[in-house]
């Protein structure tokens, strides 16, 4: 899990906002959030909640029994299940805990997400009640060395997929055996289930998807896989194109150029203080000269507790890159002719002066 240690200075961040906000407490009832400032991670089913207040001291209210391994001043539990059976109205419970938390300290102007747990405080508060969601989700950019670890975790269960992949896609594999496959493989690298779906796509001669029952690969298309495992809630996020045959087209090979093409400007224009808008343009620009034609998607988007949180390297925002943050770039070319198309997908980690490629895994069609 994550290491308490590093989620105590990460409540110390988040005291800053509720100085910036005169706020006299934040409470998230998010399980990522709850997961990041306490370093207890909900079991799906349950809801849970960190307190926070201005004073420094903070409170976990978890399901069922207190967390001691958990950063938190105070460990408090609810019951959240009646002989094996879930209560529906978790949240509820756990808003009720909260509420004594915050009258014993006197809080009345609360920071809050948008959780069930805090909906129901909201009716008490009202216009006390100042969302923050915002705030979190700018803290959460820069990972610490401990959200790092989890998340390379899940970029060695993606280098293990792929490797499985090139040994076993050939004509005629269907692309449920692939998909099945490729979990075994994340799983035994993992140590463990992992904690959410395992990326987008697993379809191959299309622009993505799905694996569809009863889809044979065909020679001569190009099979996509965008792997996402989640390990401990923390994500990666990749994506490689694979020759069904080994045998790829000219054409194939010359998009394959192009799409690789990208990730080297990326490289050189990623660092500290880069406006994400810019890099975008700059890979639009490249595919104009190269193909006469607009970069068709997003280039990419930060990863972290979700698949896709800040920053957003996409014209729609103009985020600038901060030291920290984990980023991915997904260059990709699409058509009938290229038997359905390529996407190459990479995660950095934004550093001091640069980039560091997390994934440096294979690239090439065949």
């Amino acid at each position: 899990m994550l290491d308490p240690v590093n989620a105590h200075m990460r409540q110390k961040r988040l005291l800053k906002v509720l100085e910036d906000r005169k706020l006299d407490a934040a409470v998230l009832g998010i399980s990522k959030h709850v997961h990041y400032f306490t370093a207890h991670l909900p079991f799906w089913q349950n809801h849970a909640a960190a307190v926070i207040f201005a004073d420094g001291r903070s409170a976990l209210i978890s399901a069922n029994s207190p967390d001691p391994k958990a950063a938190a001043d105070s460990l408090l539990a609810y019951d959240a299940t009646w002989a094996g059976t879930q209560r529906q109205e978790q949240p509820a419970l756990v808003a009720a805990e909260v509420l004594k938390l915050l009258t014993g300290k006197n809080a009345t102007r609360i920071g809050i997400d948008a959780s069930p747990v805090t909906a129901i405080l909201a009716t008490t508060f009202g216009k006390s009640c100042v969302p923050i969601d915002a705030d979190v989700w700018q803290l959460r950019r820069a990972k610490d060395p401990d959200e790092l670890r989890l998340m390379r975790v899940g970029i060695d269960c993606c280098r293990a997929m792929y490797a499985r992949a090139r040994q076993i896609i050939e004509p005629g594999i269907d692309e449920m055996r692939v998909f099945r496959e490729l979990a075994d493989v994340a799983t035994e690298v993992a140590g463990e289930p992992l904690s959410d779906y395992l990326g987008n796509d697993y379809a191959c001669g299309i622009i993505g998807g799905a694996p569809r029952k009863g889809r044979a690969a065909a020679a001569g298309e190009l099979y996509i896989l965008d792997l996402g495992p989640a390990y401990r809630g923390y994500f990666s996020d990749t994506a490689r194109a694979i020759s069904v045959d080994r045998k790829p087209t000219d054409a194939q090979l010359e998009a394959w150029r192009v799409v690789t093409g990208v990730h080297p400007i990326v490289q050189k224009l990623a660092k500290p203080g880069a406006r994400c808008r810019d890099i975008y343009l700059a890979v639009d620009e490249y595919y104009q000269q190269q193909i006469d034609k607009p970069f068709p998607h997003h280039l990419g988007h930060g990863v972290g507790l979700q698949p896709h949180e800040f920053p957003h390297l996409n014209p729609k925002w103009d985020d600038v890159l901060i030291e920290g943050e984990v980023f991915t770039c997904e260059p990709g070319l699409y058509g009938a002719e290229l038997g359905g198309g390529m996407r190459i997908e990479n995660q950095y980690l934004v550093t001091a002066d640069g980039v560091e490629n997390l994934t440096p895994f294979p690239l090439e069609l065949a």
